[in-house]
């Protein structure tokens, strides 16, 4: 299974960006996908997440600006960002939690994308 984003970039503060996340290989079923995001010298920020049969889940930081939507058909994850703040600079990972076919039931991560919001 791979896992992989696109559609990081600079973008001015209070503009948009759409981060996408797409998934391959042996996938029977995915169980709840999410973002986590890592500013320079800071940690793994919890950003967003859903799962089946659930609303959506928001960190507060991003609540009202960002939203989470996922396309199963297409096993395709995306973050919708607006109002971009300074502070949501950040490289931005995209998780899925993939069921395959062998049985397995495994947390695969994308290798992280760039955005970065200038003032």
């Amino acid at each position: 299974v791979q896992v992989a984003e696109s559609g990081g970039g600079l973008v001015q503060a209070g503009g948009s960006l759409r981060l996408s996340c797409v998934a391959s290989g042996d996938i029977y079923n995915v169980h709840a996908v999410g973002w986590y995001r890592q500013a320079p010298g800071g940690q793994r920020e919890y950003v967003a997440r859903v799962a089946h049969a659930e609303k959506p889940d928001y960190a507060d930081s991003v609540k009202g600006r960002f939203t989470i939507s996922y396309d199963a058909a297409k096993h395709t994850l995306d973050l919708q960002m607006a109002s971009l703040r300074d502070e949501d600079t950040a490289t931005y990972y995209c998780f899925q939690f993939i069921l395959t076919n062998g049985g397995v039931l495994a947390q695969h991560w994308g290798q992280g994308t760039q955005v970065t919001v200038s003032s």
